[in-house]
């Protein structure tokens, strides 16, 4: 098998990882990929949002499948444009992907389907977003309703601050979603659908905000664990049962059926399971931990999703090792990251026991292809061991022979797990 993904980050250095491993996939193609990504397979330079483009590139390869990592190709109808050529594609219809690409639609689609969520407001004006701001009161959480690669969510304490970013939000589209907010610690569950069934993958946590101890402002994700010591038997099952195939059920209720991969985001709350948010593709940083994890071939469970057979998977396989990922991020990140810094101690840090280090903001200048950084995440340092204390232990020994000026990385990454100090609120419904 032949496999293109389209993509450049530490997300789909994991991917290509796992399809590397894989005895079914015969070449990966990576487009446009990125320096990491290219010491593993062949990389073509190709603007993953041009609909043209990927498909001519993908002829010419004679690709058995694509693979669709980031979300903004598939909001530019990639995975229209490869199923009218003939080409399966892991990836849902830009239809579909609004799921992810407006939070009021994500909202309208969990209502229908009886799906748990917090309370919202799709306020269309400031008027509206002050008072959906007073209704709920603190934390005031306020979300772009459109793509903001993990960054257009604010949750506050400080209600001008969270009015300024509705302001924000609404300078650039016609709505902005102000919710209730949701206690409780966070799951992160990807779910593979082919438009009738959902196979569930093993579930993980992420740490969205910059600094220790969930400070400071909301990133792309500056770390991530799989699988969740803490999580109550049965999770997995109730996910699907409750939100996964309900929204299956409802899209394809609709005529936009979703094949891919639902990312479900949730809270673990005193009043039960909610869903924070929906995204439509494998998230970044959990996919780096997630893959890690997964011993069936990569390629069999993506096939099926993008060929409608997903109820003939047999039963996913997984290794029983943790592992955790530590996102390396640039100075000024997330707001103005400083690119340009030389980055050394990639090869130590690879070499050591269980670690993966993937590639996302990195770049290769010179005649000698000296890496430096070139975005705000720039690396994800990805360890697997027989423990979550371990697996933590290997990553953070790993990340400490990496160097470049100005890093920032969360020092707490499965630190509160890993010690068994994670919580889960009463119910009280």
């Amino acid at each position: 098998m032949k496999v293109l993904v389209l993509g450049s980050g530490a997300r789909e250095h994991a991917i290509v990882a796992g399809l590397i491993r894989d005895p079914q996939v015969d070449a990966v193609i990576a487009a446009p990929g990125n320096p990491g990504i290219a010491l593993m397979c062949d990389t073509r330079p190709v603007e993953a949002t041009d609909p043209a483009a990927v498909t001519a590139l993908a002829h010419d390869l004679d690709a058995d499948l694509v693979v669709i990592g980031p979300e903004a190709p598939l909001v530019a109808g990639i995975a229209d444009a490869l199923p009218e050529a003939s080409l399966p594609v892991f990836g849902p219809s830009s239809a579909a992907a609004l799921l992810e690409g407006s939070k009021a639609f994500a909202k309208e689609i969990m209502a229908a389907a009886g799906v748990p969520t917090a309370e919202a407001v799709a306020a269309v004006d400031e008027t509206d977003a002050a008072d959906a701001l007073d209704r709920f009161g603190a934390p005031y959480v306020v979300k772009a309703d459109g793509l903001a690669a993990g960054k257009g969510v604010v949750v506050t304490e400080d209600r001008a601050a969270a009015l300024a970013h509705a302001r924000s939000c609404l300078a650039v589209a016609d709505r902005v979603v102000i919710e209730d907010y949701l206690d409780g610690p966070e799951v992160s569950l990807f779910v593979l659908c082919d438009g009738v069934t959902a196979v569930p993958l093993e579930p993980a946590q992420d740490f969205k905000r910059i600094g220790d101890g969930d400070t400071g402002p909301n990133t792309g994700g500056m770390g991530a664990y799989s699988p969740l010591p803490w999580a109550p038997p049965g999770l997995v099952e109730e996910i699907v049962t409750t939100v996964a195939q309900p929204v299956v059920d409802e899209m394809a209720r609709r005529g936009t059926p979703f094949a891919g991969l639902l990312y479900c985001g949730l809270a673990l709350t005193a009043r039960g399971l909610r869903v924070v948010e929906f995204n439509v593709r494998f998230g970044d940083p959990e996919t780096q931990s997630v893959l890690a994890r997964l011993e069936t071939p990569l390629s069999s469970a993506l096939m099926a999703a993008a060929t409608g057979t997903l109820a003939e998977l047999p039963s996913l396989q997984w290794s029983s090792d943790a592992s955790v990922t530590v996102v390396m991020a640039a100075a000024g990140y997330p707001e103005a990251p400083v690119t340009g810094a030389p980055i050394t101690g990639l090869t130590e840090a690879a070499a050591q026991d269980g670690v993966m280090v993937l590639h996302a903001g990195t770049t290769a200048s010179g005649t000698a292809g000296q890496l430096a950084t070139s975005g705000g995440r720039v690396l994800s340092v990805v360890a697997n061991a027989p423990t979550l204390a371990k697996a933590r232990e290997r990553a953070y020994a790993a990340a400490a022979l990496i160097s470049f000026d100005g890093q920032q990385q969360r020092s707490d990454i499965a630190a509160a797990a890993a010690a068994g100090q994670i919580t889960i609120p009463s119910t009280t419904d």
